[in-house]
């Protein structure tokens, strides 16, 4: 693998960005299906993992990586400081003309990118995986308390932003490079709820969006405290909403492209 100081001489064509919080027990897997996909893709595609603090060894992991055919960065935070700065880490550092975020579970398959990359060739700039389109197939799907607070979630956020999107959350996105730069140097969301402020500033500066069902296993050693977040997530969201609201951009994109 390379390092976060290393350069390369050609553009990748898709640059993928993985957020990675005490991931040893995972990341290797991830690594390995990612680079087995790459290498039947043919293409020039680079791998960010960005490091959020981990204490488990997930540097260690990824630094012993065999990495052909891809290109692999390792970004360290010395602390944690959340995934949606992790996130934003990675993306700016990416060089390709695609940037592709995703979990370090890879709860979406990475063969899904092949879903979204076709609606950037039709003029999209942001295309979302979703778990909540007719398509979409969860296999299995998360829990019951999960989905109630998810649904009770999503309706309040509709209410609030980007009404026309049914599923924000799903950590598996697709941006034009020029899209990704301008969205995320404006993102300050650090926690998980940063993708309805990225999705927002989308809209927000008239890109357009397109969101497109996929597949989703839910992780059941999933580490994620429901009603915790939950609680969380509304003050977050009234916080993402006022700070869009003094945003000065352009005709927002109208969210849900057809």
């Amino acid at each position: 693998m390379t390092d976060e100081n290393s350069q390369q001489t050609h553009t990748p064509e898709l640059s993928i960005v993985i957020p990675a919080y005490n991931e040893a027990r995972r990341i290797g897997r991830a690594l390995a299906a990612v680079r087995e996909y790459a290498g039947q893709a043919a293409s020039r595609w680079e791998l960010i993992v960005v490091d959020d603090g981990s204490r488990d060894g997930t540097a260690e992991i990824v630094r012993g990586f065999e990495a052909p055919p891809l290109s692999v960065r390792l970004l360290i935070n010395r602390t944690n400081r959340g995934k949606g700065h992790s996130v934003r880490q990675g993306m700016l550092a990416a060089r390709g003309d695609v940037l592709l975020m995703c979990d370090a579970d890879l709860s979406t398959p990475i063969e899904e990118v092949n879903k979204l990359r076709p609606w950037l060739d039709r003029g999209y700039d942001v295309v979302i995986g979703s778990r909540d389109l007719p398509d979409s197939r969860l296999d299995p799907p998360q829990p019951l308390l999960r989905r109630w607070l998810a649904w009770g979630f999503r309706a309040i956020r509709r209410h609030l932003l980007l009404p026309a999107l049914r599923d924000t959350q799903c950590g598996f996105k697709c941006f034009r490079r020029e899209a990704a730069r301008e969205i995320f140097s404006r993102q300050e969301t650090n926690g998980w709820l940063f993708d309805c402020e990225v999705l927002g500033l989308a809209d927000r500066l008239g890109y357009r969006i397109k969101e497109v069902g996929v597949v989703w296993s839910n992780d059941r050693d999933s580490r994620v405290n429901a009603l915790r977040e939950a609680c969380l997530a509304l003050p977050t969201l009234f916080v993402v909403c006022r700070r869009l609201n003094r945003l000065k951009g352009r005709e927002p994109g109208g969210g849900l492209g057809t």
